[in-house]
């Protein structure tokens, strides 16, 4: 866990979103537009990006795939994954109460 964490902490957006999207299973252009969707269009993940992602994370052991259906395959997040989200989720609420905190003072 020590070596994802290192490798994968901060996160990236993309890293973000992705697992994010798999909280339950799907495809990558399933992946796509659920984040293009939760970022109201803000965020739109280009083909090579993703397949790129979640290579590498299937390759750390933070996805796995679900299903291998006709050319699509259904990824899912791992145990490892799952923590992996824990700890950023942490930093990132800490990050937002801080700003909230003191982010008048850039107003």
């Amino acid at each position: 866990m020590e070596k994802v964490l290192k490798a994968y902490m901060p996160m990236t957006e993309t890293a973000f979103y992705i697992l994010l999207s798999l909280k339950v299973p799907r495809h990558g252009y399933g992946i796509i537009k659920h984040v293009e969707e939760l970022t109201e269009g803000r965020l739109v993940l280009g083909s090579g990006t993703i397949y790129g992602t979640l290579t590498k994370m299937q390759r750390d052991g933070i996805i796995t795939v679900y299903a291998d259906e006709k050319r699509k395959k259904i990824y899912e997040v791992t145990d490892v994954g799952k923590s992996l989200m824990r700890y950023e989720v942490k930093r990132l609420k800490e990050l937002h109460a801080n700003a909230m905190k003191y982010g008048e003072e850039f107003e």
